[in-house]
């Protein structure tokens, strides 16, 4: 069992309360043995309250991280509520996707039997490498093929969970995945069609420096794996829309 796992079977609520949020919630997700991984929703098993906990904790943490970079945060005026800002980006905006539970989305029942493609994008998007926790900033289309069993909802819809999804350190080919995973179970169509392109700043700030190169990748699910029309033709209208 790796070290930071090695948390004692019981505790007792005294115990516990003494505990840092952190370590609470984490005690929580071992004992459920549940993964707890960079682009995982861990929102269950944070209590009321301790997302501001947490906001305290990373925040003297990032203290420490300036600290030991050498940066005078007590006479800089430019850095002195640093870490208080990063602690509040970090929770609230940039990975806010790990903290919180899913939006609320309507569902509708397929009454009219729609059983055309639709497609949904460019919806942009916004997510961070969890190798280096630098930005990734692009776009995603969506192709649908519902059925008449299939659940409809807003267009506006799909943003929110999009945005859910990529608020967190993660990889783009996991970020897409799962982003198809979410929507195949709650619209429950025939054929799902993922597009995602983005810029990755760990290519631009850092190692090669390539402020050009980006990454497409895609996930095809049912009728879009099987049909080979289908997926040309979710694929030339993606052209059409970017113009070429």
């Amino acid at each position: 069992m790796p070290a930071e796992q090695a948390t004692p079977i019981f505790r007792t609520e005294e115990e516990l309360a003494r505990l840092p949020a952190s370590e609470r919630i984490r005690y929580r997700l071992v004992g459920a043995e549940c993964r707890y991984h960079a682009n995982d929703n861990i929102s269950a098993f944070i209590a009321e309250g301790e997302l501001e906990e947490l906001k305290a904790e990373v925040e003297a943490k990032m203290h420490e991280v300036l600290r030991a970079l050498v940066i005078d945060t007590e006479s800089d005026h430019n850095t002195q509520e640093t870490a208080k800002r990063v602690a509040k980006m970090f929770l609230t905006e940039v990975f806010v996707g790990r903290y919180t539970a899913a939006p609320s989305v309507t569902e509708f029942p397929n009454f009219s039997r729609l059983n055309e493609l639709m497609i949904v994008g460019p919806i942009k998007v916004r997510s961070a490498c969890s190798h280096h926790l630098c930005p990734i900033l692009g776009k995603v289309w969506i192709g649908v093929l519902p059925n008449e069993f299939s659940n409809l909802i807003g267009l506006s819809k799909y943003a929110r969970i999009c945005d859910w999804i990529m608020s967190r350190p993660q990889i783009q080919e996991e970020a897409v995945t799962m982003l198809a995973n979410e929507l195949q179970d709650r619209v429950k169509p025939d054929g799902l069609a993922i597009v995602m392109e983005a810029d990755h700043f760990c290519m631009h700030w850092r190692g090669v420096k390539d402020d050009e190169s980006m990454m497409t990748n895609s996930v095809m699910r049912g009728a879009f794996l099987k049909d080979a029309n289908l997926r040309r033709e979710f694929l030339s209208l993606l052209s059409k829309k970017n113009g070429n």
